[in-house]
């Protein structure tokens, strides 16, 4: 049976709404992402400006409230989290000194322990009850834990709850690890670790790798230091906004291909900043890309990626 001209002409018209429908979505995700972007970089910028650790952690708190519902600072100091910075709180105004063990926390120690991000509910038995009453989390409130890493230490972990965009977050506690060494560079040089520990087992060392990180000169120390954050700041780059593109590598076995210009640019920028520079050096580039977005399985990287640089 033939269709009327009115039930024509109404497909017709509800086809075309749907596509524009469908074209409004599609411009409206593209200025979403782009605002997003323009609010990280805006972010990175502050924090890349603070001029001691006291303005970092009030930078970095201030920045990932604006992903969040709210967001703190917890600074650790040996066996216990001290809360140092808040936003999103009904009053914001913190007691003289709150601090609380990691073993009443479980979800904080388990993002120490990891250098991972965890998510978390925030009940007593994950994030201890004092934190609860403090912060004011309704039962059914999700946190999310990111450490923020500095060669291979937790100083402090990064809080926040509610609507929370994660990958934003990720990568602030990430450019703040970055910073952090920068802002506190003797610590970070006393308490690192060799270098040979760094290296997953499965990455043969180069020949002419040190043994320890005391072999290493003062200047060395430093180029060592500046290549890891170089590294881990352009994974997260990676991971945040080419999300889709690293899925889709995971998933196919192959994350150079789907990655393969922004590897390419890294690797480049590496190599010219730190193999030249520096002949200690290790592949942190390659070392993070394994670790963090093919999950130390180096098949996932795909047949064509060029492995470590040498």
């Amino acid at each position: 049976m033939a269709s009327s001209p009115l039930r024509q002409l109404l497909e017709e018209r509800v086809s075309q709404l749907l596509a524009d429908a469908d074209a409004l979505a599609g411009e409206s995700r593209g200025q979403a992402r782009r605002e997003c972007a323009e609010r990280l970089n805006q972010a990175a910028r502050r924090l890349r400006q603070a001029q001691s650790p006291a303005e970092l952690a009030a930078t970095l708190v201030d920045a990932a409230a604006a992903f969040a519902t709210g967001a703190a600072l917890f600074v650790v100091e040996g066996e216990s989290a001290r809360l140092e910075n808040v936003r999103g709180m009904e009053t914001e105004e913190l007691p003289a000194r709150f601090e609380i063990p990691l073993a009443s926390a479980p979800a904080l120690a388990g993002a120490m322990e990891t250098r991972d991000p965890v998510t978390a509910a925030a009940v007593p038995g994950e994030i201890s009850a004092s934190v609860v009453d403090l912060l004011g989390h309704a039962p059914d409130v999700r946190v999310l834990l990111a450490p923020v890493v500095v060669d291979e230490r937790v100083p402090a972990i990064l809080y926040s709850w509610g609507n929370a965009e994660e990958s934003a977050l990720e990568l602030l506690a990430q450019v703040a690890g970055a910073e952090w060494a920068r802002l506190a560079p003797a610590r970070v040089e006393t308490e690192a670790e060799p270098l040979v520990s760094i290296a997953p087992a499965a990455v043969p060392a180069p020949a002419e790798e040190p043994t320890s990180w005391d072999a290493l000169s003062p200047d060395e120390q430093q180029i060592h230091l500046s290549a890891q954050r170089f590294a881990r700041v352009q994974v997260a780059e990676m991971r945040l906004f080419e999300a889709e593109a690293v899925q889709n590598g995971r998933s196919q076995h192959d994350l150079y291909a789907a990655l393969r210009k922004s590897i390419d640019t890294a690797r480049s920028g590496f190599q010219e900043k730190f193999f030249a520079r520096c002949p200690s050096m290790l592949d942190y580039l390659h070392l993070e890309l394994l670790r963090t977005i093919a999950h130390d399985d180096a098949e996932l990287l795909g047949p064509e990626y060029p492995g470590p640089l040498a």
